[in-house]
């Protein structure tokens, strides 16, 4: 059977796991998604995104509508099922995840990128609040481990690894933080034009 071509994303891989356990509607996926913890590496917070992927895979054959509930005083809701089209698209987008890394480009490296536009002073100020924010994150997370310590480890690994990602940057930034405090890492107008003159001499001779 031949995947019709749907864009892959977290939360569209979180519904198309949710229906594999058992039709369900939009409100009840969202449900599960925060009870199990998964709203730690998938942002199903704006309920209208989850709504447009769901649209989204519809439209692409991977789930199907079958049939409207409603409670007493409640709206309609909408129960989904998963088709086979979308169960293999499940098992493909998740051996793909896994087996081959994805170059993603989020905001942080990005900023890193032209950190320069800052004066140094400013730049170890925003990351020392950083190192803050970093190291509150951090606690709240070991305060949910602490709590859950009677789950398989099966059942926490993405949590294990945002913890180790988190402990990465932690303290990588606050090397960076400590260089900038000694000078060791410093940079000024005038050497970054020196530098921007250099760099473009030496492109103009390549070509």
């Amino acid at each position: 059977m031949k995947i019709k071509s749907s864009k892959r994303s977290p939360v569209g891989l979180a519904v198309l796991t949710m229906l594999y356990e058992a039709p369900m509607h939009p409100y009840r996926m969202q449900q599960l998604i925060k009870e199990r913890g998964k709203d730690e590496v998938i942002n199903v917070g704006q309920r209208a995104s989850l709504y447009q992927t769901i649209n989204r895979l519809e439209r692409d054959g991977l789930i199907v509508a079958r049939r409207v509930t409603r409670e007493e005083n409640r709206p309609e809701r909408t129960v989904y099922e998963l088709t086979a089209m979308g169960e293999q698209a499940m098992f493909e987008w998740m051996r793909q995840i896994l087996s081959t890394p994805s170059k993603d480009f989020p905001e942080f490296p990005a900023a890193l990128s032209f950190l320069p536009v800052l004066t140094p002073s400013d730049a170890q100020r925003q990351l020392v609040q950083r190192v803050v924010a970093l190291e509150a994150e951090l606690k709240r997370i070991d305060d949910e481990l602490a709590k859950v310590t009677f789950l398989p480890r099966l059942f926490l690994l993405e949590i294990e690894l945002l913890r180790e990602s988190l402990v990465t940057e932690l303290k990588w930034v606050r090397s960076v933080v400590s260089d900038l405090r000694s000078g060791k890492l410093t940079w000024s107008k005038a050497w970054l034009h020196k530098m921007a003159a250099e760099f473009g001499s030496q492109h103009g001779e390549t070509e």
